[in-house]
């Protein structure tokens, strides 16, 4: 999302006088609003369902980051194995349905 100039940037002194506006701003548009104090950037004001969003990347980012580590320490195990133990586990557990997680129906299921 590029920043326009004009309606992005305001200083402190506008926010503090505009403040409602400017939160409307930012929850109709979605757009944040870079606040400066003495000429330099130092805020930035964002509706709460971006900020939001921006979090949830991050802990996404943040487990992607454990699994390439766990990758790169060799600690993980196959597609095949993972299912293999869920039906395992799932059988033993006493589903009645057992023909809905074999290999072909199991397979099936995934491409569809």
């Amino acid at each position: 999302m590029a920043v326009n100039l004009a309606a992005d940037i305001k200083p402190i002194s506008y926010i503090k006088t505009n403040a409602a506006n400017m939160m409307k701003y930012v929850n109709e548009r979605r757009r944040p609003i870079v606040i400066t104090q003495n000429g330099e950037a130092k805020a930035v004001l964002v509706d709460v369902q971006t900020y939001q969003e921006t979090q949830d990347a991050f802990a996404l980012l943040n487990l992607i980051k454990i699994a390439e580590k766990d990758i790169q320490n060799g600690k993980f195990e196959s597609s095949e194995k993972v299912f293999s133990d869920l039906r395992k586990e799932i059988f033993e557990n006493g589903w009645k349905d057992q023909e809905l997680f074999s290999n072909n129906n199991w397979k099936r299921k995934i491409r569809s």
